[in-house]
């Protein structure tokens, strides 16, 4: 059975372990450096005094995924749109996890006064970029070649979703 819940520092080291996939497999994230435990557990902290918690799906007493949500753009007059990851274990995918975790996300965003959320998708993530238009997100904008990854250029599309209306 899955449930979503706050992420604990316990879990520094399974959130870690999904993120460092993609960091060393994939253009998911256009980051090259691994998170370390310790890294998490400081993120997870500060996460927390920032109210922009960072939500865990377990399953069976394994954590399989997590999402969180953060500053957009920095100044006061973004302050009402912020930007999310969301992560999945591997062999995670396409069981409805990622609605779950965005869905939690979403209602603690509404509850605190945030009117769209932002998703960052590399071009290349068409799996990302088909998550997200399922789950009511639009593309908003392609920057390209604003990522460099694996010895090469990328593009990011820039998605949204207007939570209030």
């Amino acid at each position: 059975m899955m449930t979503i819940r706050f992420a604990k520092t316990s879990d520094a080291q399974a959130i870690a372990d999904i993120w460092n996939h993609y960091i060393r497999e994939t253009i998911a994230t256009f980051n090259a450096a691994e998170k370390s435990t310790a890294d998490v557990k400081s993120m997870l902290i500060q996460k927390a005094d920032e109210n922009h918690p960072v939500f865990c799906a377990q399953c069976d007493g394994r954590v399989i995924g997590f999402a969180t949500y953060g500053a957009f753009r920095a100044g006061v007059g973004y302050a009402h749109s912020k930007e999310h990851t969301v992560m999945l274990a591997p062999d995670a995918s396409k069981l409805g996890y990622g609605g779950a975790l965005m869905r939690s996300l979403e209602n603690h965003c509404r509850e605190n006064g945030v009117h769209c959320l932002m998703a960052g998708v590399s071009a290349e993530n068409t799996v990302g970029i088909r998550f997200h238009e399922k789950i009511g997100f639009s593309a908003v904008a392609t920057l390209p070649e604003v990522g460099y990854k694996f010895s090469r250029w990328h593009d990011l599309v820039l998605m949204q979703k207007i939570l209030s209306k």
